[in-house]
């Protein structure tokens, strides 16, 4: 099965651990978005993805300095977020990174699809950005179909026809239903709070990287192994799951 996770918005820029790293696919049109948002000014970019102007300023930065290998890390080493922290990808073995090479699939609104060692520059372009390009008004017009495209051959390439998702909808929106010819198994993790059932962010991204370790980790290939979940105690709910709509909770209230 392949997992796709959504990119961070939180990068680690310390030296890289590791040197080296693969090429990303669609590296000539994450250089074509590069030069379009280079053209803007840190207050347009400011303006364009809702940041401050100090993060305005530093991603103008980085957009002229694109493709100069400043920076550059793993896709792996380099996003820090929350689904990250999930992910513990620092602890994975090398069997395992061998792995999720070939079965974790991130999701970029500047690479539109990334291998976890493939070599990236920092950066910050929310799939959501309605930066105009010649493709289109927004980031979704620009990659049209060719993330699902992408991902239709990698699944072919590693002997599948299901792809877990475990991104946000903001970057799954990217991915053309139309074009994709795989079954979607989506998670949603669920927390107690009063009493109730819900989603909190910050644990819900913490665990779709959880989620992509234990597929990793498990090299898992049967659907019906998603439900054995347990890392972080969440537990599989049957009764609230509906069909490829997969509902986990964790109860740690009491």
């Amino acid at each position: 099965m392949l997992v796709t996770v959504s990119p961070a918005k939180r990068l680690d820029e310390k030296v890289a651990r590791v040197n080296g790293g693969t090429t990303p696919v669609f590296l000539d049109q994450a250089a074509i978005l590069a030069e379009t948002a280079g053209r803007l000014t840190g207050a347009e970019l400011e303006k364009l993805m809702h940041i401050s102007p100090r993060l305005g300023a530093l991603n103008a930065e980085r957009f002229a300095a694109f493709g100069s290998g400043k920076g550059e890390k793993q896709a792996i080493e380099l996003f820090a977020g929350d689904t990250y922290a999930g992910l513990e990808a620092s602890s994975l073995e090398d069997e395992e990174l061998s792995y999720a090479q070939s079965h974790l699939c991130i999701l970029s609104g500047l690479y539109g699809l990334l291998r976890p060692q493939d070599r990236i520059a920092p950066h910050r372009l929310e799939m959501g950005s309605r930066l105009a390009n010649a493709r289109g008004r927004n980031l979704y017009a620009f990659w049209g179909d060719r993330i699902a495209r992408e991902l239709n051959a990698r699944a072919e390439a590693t002997g599948t026809d299901v792809l877990v998702n475990c991104a946000s909808v903001e970057y799954f929106s990217a991915v053309d239903p139309a074009a994709l010819g795989l079954r979607v198994i989506t998670p949603t993790f669920l927390e107690m709070r009063a009493g109730q059932p819900k989603v909190v962010s910050f644990f819900a991204k913490k665990a779709r990287g959880s989620m992509a370790r234990f597929m990793i980790q498990n090299r898992l290939r049967d659907t019906e192994s998603l439900k054995d979940f347990d890392l972080g105690g969440y537990r599989f709910q049957p009764d609230r799951s509906e069909g490829d709509n997969l509902v986990f909770l964790r109860d740690d209230e009491g």
